[in-house]
């Protein structure tokens, strides 16, 4: 990190090396025999330094850099544009591609791969840069702000927690409360319903505090608690700087906007996304947003033109559009309400907004045709055409998770290629910055050019509240920090001053890219980005050459004619992925969802118990009941009137529930909102003791083939179906609950009941894994776990 020097604002007040600091020693006390003969020394509040500023951070989710107002797309977003309007926009400032690593290399300020978060959490694997959890020699930004005076707390995104150690059990080494931070309110997944968040206080799950119907909208309450938090620091300590992170999940699938919100953007998109990129890059040229000259790169041709489509698939298609800027309107509109409490409490001077429009490009993760559940889409199950347009009244609303269709991304990433995942292109790292702080930044409204990237922002704030870089952190010796300050750029007439940032690789499921000193090579690698499923060998890859000093957008690719220097940014980006855990290159996708590929606690089991009390168990740590042969066996008590969740995997989305419903039992598996299967007993059961058990066999071990289900009561088959077809990988962000169904029902019928608990007693719910006997009876199984 450069040493602050006389042209810029800041000072050095912190020489902290090691931290925390040494307990106090009273060494300045006198201690006689008695009170009256001593003094005291007392240990002193720790003071952040003198004029150190408030500090919030807002990062939205999934947003491409041509889709907001402050950027010439047609998403009106006011906070942005007032927040640009009195502060710079950064034009070139770079994120992974993806979600997880962005926001590790933000919170850490080294690259993704340094802190083991090569990939999604939920697709973390066992080598250095891949398996999640990012190491104790990498502190945090809230850690070192911690330790210099400020309070902390974080609402929102986390996605930086290991899949499998999101459970009560832990550990918490890598939750938020343990990484800096003195308060989390939010969701620890990569996205969650917006309706029926999987929501948790610090690392406790609770329950949203109310429903759908009342109003209740995840940003909404987000943003809620975000003010009402700092509200309180500066009642209680008005001069301790705090620093708030809102990290929505907004614009991320599900698109929910809330249903007060509905319908803003009507007609708005109707045009397509052929033409909205010219619309739109049109007016970046015009307000200077990217430099003249500036070319629109075209389609790919794997995306469908927007006139080829029949006018009910384009109707489809404005609907998704439409809802997507509903979406994203509403969360500009939350951090605005954020920015205006923090001005009426007169701070707002003094607090450095720091706003990055994206922690990557558009997601492309829809399909061509968009989808009504995007959580079929990553499990590599793709909608037709037919499954798409049957939910367009319902786009949006509760009980849908929908994401738009690839046309739309890349539209959202103008005037770039490609979209989310595309490291080696800008439409998958390029997102726009907004950065104000009235006190310091008063070259406002202007434009900043220099090469940044998200790493950066760590050593900004050590820069600008003067902190030095330590060596040692809680124990640990800490790893040289790999980002470069922006903070040169506050400065007036900073825009014309060279990038400090001079070189940086890139590199997301196998799309790689290394820029140096104004020129980037690019590999765009075989799987797209809507084909979540399936590998490609690495030998065929094309790597192309731009010269982004010249080629804003990377319209002009050079390799044919610059052959050497291509080469030496080949040979840069081997080293620097030696160097920073890049190794080994892996495209797979959705085949690395699979729970048994990490650690568990639940490895080597062949038998599992439950009990009442045990609910909101996160699939990804508990154990697999995807596509695995498992018979669930429940003893319960029951009266006349019973009803109410045995047992339930999943939500709305995807999953299944064994519950009683009309006094009888049944069993509820929802294939992705698109079809539901049903298992009921015919009869209505007698009150008394009953031993509930259902026997799940899939009929091979190909994900998402089919399965045969057997229902008994006391050892007596009562009912059997047949389901077409299973989840191949994950049920979702939701979890597993003995005794009710938390967060979002599985079955609509007993929607109304919210968590619909169960009115008798369990005594306890016992799963046994392993291959059935052919159906024909409830003989019992032969254990064979499937989950070493």
């Amino acid at each position: 990190m450069p040493t602050p020097t006389s042209d810029t604002p800041f000072e050095v007040h912190l020489d902290h090396t090691h931290l925390p600091e040494p307990e106090w020693d009273f060494r300045n006390a006198r201690i006689g025999m008695y009170a009256t003969e001593s003094s005291p020394d007392f240990p002193p509040n720790k003071q952040a330094p003198a004029g150190a500023p408030n500090i919030l951070l807002a990062l939205l989710d999934d947003v491409g850099f041509g889709w907001s107002s402050a950027c010439g797309g047609l998403v009106r977003m006011p906070t942005a544009e007032r927040l640009a309007g009195n502060g710079l926009f950064y034009n070139q400032f770079h994120t992974t591609a993806l979600c997880s690593p962005t926001r590790a290399a933000l919170l850490t300020g080294r690259n993704h791969h340094s802190v083991a978060t090569g990939v999604i959490a939920e697709m973390a694997t066992g080598y250095p840069g891949y398996c999640g959890i990012i190491p104790k020699g990498c502190a945090t930004f809230a850690e070192l702000l911690k330790q210099a005076g400020y309070t902390s707390a974080w609402f929102g995104k986390n996605h930086n927690v290991p899949d499998n150690q999101t459970s009560a059990a832990g550990p918490f080494d890598n939750w938020p409360t343990y990484q800096g931070f003195d308060y989390f309110y939010g969701f620890i997944s990569g996205e969650t319903d917006q309706f029926y968040p999987s929501l948790l206080r610090n690392t406790d799950p609770i329950e949203p505090p109310a429903k759908p119907g009342d109003g209740y909208h995840l940003t909404r309450d987000l943003a809620d608690q975000c003010i009402g938090w700092i509200r309180q620091q500066k009642s209680i300590a008005p001069e301790r700087p705090f620093l708030a992170y809102f990290s929505t999940g907004a614009a991320h699938a599900p698109h929910q906007p809330p249903l007060d919100w509905r319908g803003r953007n009507e007609g708005r998109f109707d045009m397509g996304w052929d033409k909205y990129r010219e619309q739109v890059h049109a007016e970046q040229i015009k307000r200077g947003i990217i430099p003249k000259g500036t070319r629109l790169t075209e389609r790919p041709e794997q995306i469908p033109s927007w006139d080829s489509q029949p006018p009910e698939h384009q109707k489809l298609f404005s609907r998704q559009a439409e809802n997507y800027a509903d979406f994203l309107e509403h969360a500009d509109f939350e951090t605005g309400r954020i920015v205006d409490a923090i001005e009426g409490m007169g701070e707002l001077d003094n607090t450095l907004v720091i706003y990055i429009i994206g922690d990557n490009g558009s997601s492309g993760e829809g399909s061509l045709v968009g989808t009504p559940n995007e959580i079929m889409s990553l499990n590599g199950r793709q909608p037709s055409m037919e499954e798409s347009i049957g939910f367009m009244d319902r786009w949006g609303l509760p009980g849908t998770s929908p994401h738009y269709a690839v046309g739309w991304a890349w539209a959202g990433d103008t005037p770039f290629q490609w979209t989310k995942q595309v490291a080696s292109h800008f439409g998958g790292t390029r997102n726009a910055m907004i950065v104000s702080w009235p006190r310091q930044i008063t070259d406002t409204g202007q434009m900043r050019s220099q090469f940044h990237h998200c790493i950066d922002l760590m050593p900004t704030l050590m820069e600008i509240v003067g902190i030095t870089e330590p060596r040692e952190v809680n124990g640990f010796i800490q790893r040289p920090i790999e980002g470069t300050s922006f903070a040169y750029t506050f400065a007036n007439g900073a825009g014309s001053v060279p990038s400090t940032h001079t070189h940086q690789y890139f590199e997301m499921l196998g799309n790689r890219a290394m820029y140096a000193d104004g020129w980037i090579a690019s590999c765009r690698h075989g799987r797209l980005p809507w084909e979540t499923s399936g590998s490609s060998g690495f030998d065929e890859d094309t790597w192309e050459l731009y010269n982004i000093t010249e080629d804003f957008s990377q319209g002009v690719d050079l390799a044919a004619k610059e052959p050497k220097r291509l080469r030496q940014l080949q040979d840069l980006f081997m080293a620097e992925a030696a160097k920073y855990n890049v190794l080994p290159l892996d495209d797979r996708f959705a085949e690395r969802l699979d729970v048994t590929l990490r650690p568990s606690y639940f490895h080597g089991r062949d038998e599992v118990t439950f009990y009442p009390g045990m609910t909101r168990l996160p699939e990804g740590s508990g154990p697999k009941l995807v596509g695995v042969p498992f018979t669930l066996t429940a003893p319960v008590k029951i009266e006349r009137d019973t009803e109410g969740v045995i047992f339930a995997l999943g939500g709305d989305a995807a999953g299944f529930s064994l519950f009683f419903w009309e006094g009888k039992p049944r069993f509820h598996y929802n294939f992705f909102g698109i079809r539901r299967y049903d298992v009921v007993s015919p009869e209505a059961l007698p009150a008394g003791e009953h031993t509930i058990e259902l026997a799940f066999t899939p009929a091979s071990p190909t994900p998402g083939g089919p399965a045969d289900v057997v229902l008994s009561v006391n050892g007596k088959e009562v009912a059997r179906g047949h389901i077409d077809e299973q989840v191949p990988q994950r049920c979702g962000t939701e979890t597993m609950d003995v005794g009710m169904d938390c967060v979002s029902p599985v079955c609509a019928d007993y929607e109304e009941k919210g968590l619909f608990p169960f009115t008798g007693t369990i005594d306890s719910v016992t799963l046994r894994f392993g291959d059935h006997e052919p159906p024909g009876g409830m003989e019992r199984l032969k254990l064979a776990t499937r989950m070493d």
